[in-house]
């Protein structure tokens, strides 16, 4: 009788592969009906954790899998448009706020947020065409008018006003999706570097895999929550910019190469003028980076790439002792000759380039930067060992693992014809939702017992989407879309197709379709528009 010691023992035979282990089981499921279905389920699970693989292979495929659950839909894009279209009814109601815009910015204008990411949004003040400069004390006066207005109209939980942080925000939680919004004053700079970090993917898509990935490596070992004295995701958007450009052979140059001076000192005046300025310089220099034949390519797949990204950093305790990390020259550089930096006052310093000296790591204290080295160190050490089990143990929380057995999203670990259950999933923000309404792939029951998977489309920046945000929102007013048509740009980009696609054989993030690698028009710079 095929028993379920057996069915253990037939994973865990050495002298099988993983892949002919589980074909060999599905032809015997049948046999497993008189087990309970608890037993199965950790059976399931055993499945995934319990066999020596390929560690190269094992980890190429897990990485693929995993952006296939934490990529966005075209749902998430919908959902964070409409709660802009909320705030921006919020900001409309308060006289204080007449003429003001609602614009995002972060991690969803670059498109680098995950399923489960938050939203950030600025409300630009009303000043002409001319770059608005409120005081901190009048934004906070503010914030606490638009506190008031969001508990009046409703549809948002959680609602915290910050007031000590740099720069003041109201941090809140939609009742609908339960995305989580931070809402600050006049936050053009964080705009701008945004939108610096969404031209950067231009130059390698695999950059924007890499800060997917490694976010979700992050939170699940609990280093990316700046509250808690660890690195910020936009430190970590960093630490990635700054492997990509220490690598062998470089992914990408460093950013003074794409923007010479201090972006930040440069958003004053007309508003229209300076960004201008600032796209069309960093425009020209992605163009050139692009166009440039005589650039090695690196080959490295995203396996490689995270594995020695983990390497590169192992040692970050020790270094961050008297260095600091300078994506803006793309070197380590040593705290006390640098001029512009201040002394050492952080256990570790990130520089910001496009707002230097800016410390974007300052949350980090001594502890738990050997916290983080720890992880980094741990880490790499579980993914390069010879005994290596699931790396899905070391790279995903146990609420991704979850999702990902249930939607059998892992070539592995998956097994047809068991039910999961009811359509509800436990988010890895702690929520418990209906899976049809925020999930990657919905479930259906095919009436015998089994599930057939729909996989949501994960498009990046879903172009009809904007569109209709854009179209929408430019007819009343509230939202600058600026479209600055034509320049050498588009001549340019159109000329380079061809050694494009030469360069990007690795380059395309994984579960995007050819149609939705069209990039997002409301963040292009416009000579390339």
């Amino acid at each position: 009788m095929f028993t379920l010691s057996r069915f253990k023992s037939l994973v865990s035979c050495s002298a099988l592969n993983l892949e002919s282990s589980v074909d060999h089981i599905l032809m015997h499921l049948s046999a497993l009906d008189n087990l309970p279905l608890e037993s199965f389920k950790s059976t399931r699970l055993y499945v995934i954790w319990g066999s020596k693989m390929n560690s190269n292979y094992t980890l190429v495929v897990t990485l693929r899998d995993i952006l296939q659950v934490v990529n966005p839909t075209q749902d998430d894009w919908s959902k964070r448009f409409q709660i802009i279209n909320d705030l921006r009814s919020v900001v409309e109601s308060l006289e204080v706020l007449r003429g003001a815009t609602v614009e995002p910015f972060g991690s969803f204008v670059s498109n680098l947020f995950t399923r489960w990411g938050d939203l950030d949004v600025s409300i630009e003040l009303p000043n002409g065409s001319y770059i608005s400069a409120a005081g901190k004390k009048y934004k906070q006066t503010l914030l606490l008018d638009v506190l008031k207005a969001l508990k009046r109209k409703g549809g948002f939980h959680g609602i915290k006003y910050i007031s000590h942080a740099r720069v003041p925000i109201l941090k809140c939680d939609s009742n609908k999706d339960n995305i989580s919004c931070d809402i600050s004053i006049n936050n053009l700079t964080g705009q701008m570097k945004s939108k610096l970090l969404f031209w950067i993917n231009e130059i390698d898509g695999r950059f924007r895999d890499m800060v997917l990935l490694v976010k979700e490596w992050a939170k699940a070992h609990g280093i990316n929550d700046p509250k808690t004295g660890t690195l910020n995701s936009y430190s970590l958007s960093l630490l990635i910019i700054f492997h990509f450009q220490t690598c062998e052979p470089p992914i990408l140059p460093p950013l003074s190469e794409i923007y010479p001076r201090n972006m930040a000192a440069d958003l004053y005046g007309v508003r229209a003028v300076a960004e201008k300025n600032i796209e069309d310089t960093c425009s020209l220099s992605i163009n050139k980076i692009k166009a440039d034949r005589s650039r090695t390519i690196n080959r490295s797949t995203l396996a490689d790439l995270f594995i020695s990204f983990l390497e590169k950093f192992c040692d970050i305790s020790t270094r961050a002792s008297t260095q600091g990390i300078s994506p803006y020259n793309g070197q380590w550089e040593d705290i006390d000759t640098n001029m512009i930096w201040q002394p050492k006052t952080y256990a570790l310093f990130i520089e910001d380039p496009f707002e230097q000296p800016m410390n974007c790591a300052r949350a980090v204290g001594n502890r738990n930067l050997m916290k983080i080295a720890q992880v980094f160190q741990s880490s790499h050490e579980k993914l390069t060992s010879p005994n290596l089990t699931h790396p899905l143990a070391v790279l995903v929380r146990p609420e991704v693992l979850s999702i990902m057995s249930r939607s059998q999203v892992s070539s592995f670990g998956g097994i047809n014809g068991v039910n999961p259950g009811p359509q509800v999933y436990r988010s890895p923000v702690g929520n418990v939702r209906g899976g049809g309404a925020h999930s990657q792939l919905s479930y259906r029951n095919n009436g015998g017992g089994g599930v057939q998977v729909h996989r949501g489309v994960r498009a990046r920046a879903p172009a009809q989407v904007q569109q209709q945000y854009m179209y929408q929102n430019s007819l009343n007013g509230m939202v600058n879309p600026r479209p600055v048509v034509g320049g050498q740009g588009q001549s340019q980009s159109q000329g380079q197709s061809q050694v494009q696609g030469q360069r990007n054989m690795n380059q395309r993030p994984v579960g995007q379709s050819s149609q939705s690698q069209q990039v997002q028009q409301m963040w292009r710079p416009r000579s390339e528009k």
